[in-house]
């Protein structure tokens, strides 16, 4: 089945079945992120000291949400990154945004000169950073999911970006953070632009997500040459005490 991809591309398969961005974190743990997988009957997720992200099947039934209890356990959140279906009785949500997801559709994507690669030993100044600008999760081993760089001044990190989500062909530009006291300069441009440049390298396309209500990112992105794919939803939900068969909600070993 062929796929209509790349920048400017349609989203859909030729035959108009779901594309893999319509459920990047499920097509990213079956693919290119499989070593991170943890996994119960068709339910996926991260581990949760690399991101919160859980994947569930298109349609998801039953024994998928008494799957999702299992990993997670009673009374734990968890992220259904694209999720607009009903949560089984008992569930709580406790989180929905409508997002929007954009692809490349003509970046000038670039390297930079200053960009430089961050790792592990970067962690605590990554996390710092995140906790100070807030553009989304980031945990202490988000940094393993692809490329991070940054941009330091008198070497203290003040801006970075990096990639998260990697379904086939993808990869999501995340993290994309400047510190309030060096905002207005362009660095997060120039970071997207760097991120995405190492994307296109690989022969892939770069894609983002955010907030449906943020207007300053969106113009920033539209501006960049990324293009509207579709509208989105990040959800959070709570596992119950007991599911609806009043099993309990014990997690997996």
């Amino acid at each position: 089945m062929s796929v209509v991809s790349g920048p400017g591309g349609s989203g859909r398969t030729a035959a108009g079945a779901p594309h893999v961005l319509d459920n990047p974190a499920l097509a990213a743990l079956t693919g290119p992120h499989a070593r991170f997988a943890e996994r119960r009957g068709r339910v996926l997720r991260y581990p949760v000291d690399v991101s919160p992200w859980l994947a569930l099947p298109d349609e998801p039934d039953a024994r998928d949400w008494a799957d999702v209890a299992a990993l997670a356990g009673p009374g734990a959140e968890v992220a259904l990154p694209g999720f607009r279906g009903e949560v089984p009785e008992g569930w709580e949500i406790t989180f929905r945004v409508d997002g929007v997801q954009f692809v490349d559709d003509g970046l000038a994507a670039a390297p930079d000169p200053q960009a430089v690669r961050l790792g592990p030993a970067d962690v605590p100044e990554m996390l710092d950073l995140v906790a100070r600008t807030q553009p989304g999760p980031f945990l202490p081993r988000t940094v393993e999911l692809g490329t991070y760089l940054g941009i330091r001044r008198d070497g203290a990190l003040i801006a970075m970006a990096g990639e998260r989500l990697h379904p086939p062909g993808w990869t999501e530009i995340s993290a994309v953070c400047t510190d309030p006291a060096f905002r207005g300069e362009g660095l997060a441009t120039r970071l997207i632009l760097a991120v995405a440049h190492g994307i296109r390298e690989r022969g892939e396309t770069p894609f983002l997500h955010t907030s449906a209500g943020n207007s300053t990112a969106i113009r920033l992105y539209e501006s960049l040459g990324f293009r509207l794919r579709r509208r989105t939803a990040f959800v959070a939900a709570r596992v119950p005490q007991r599911l609806t068969d009043g099993r309990a909600a014990v997690p997996v070993p």
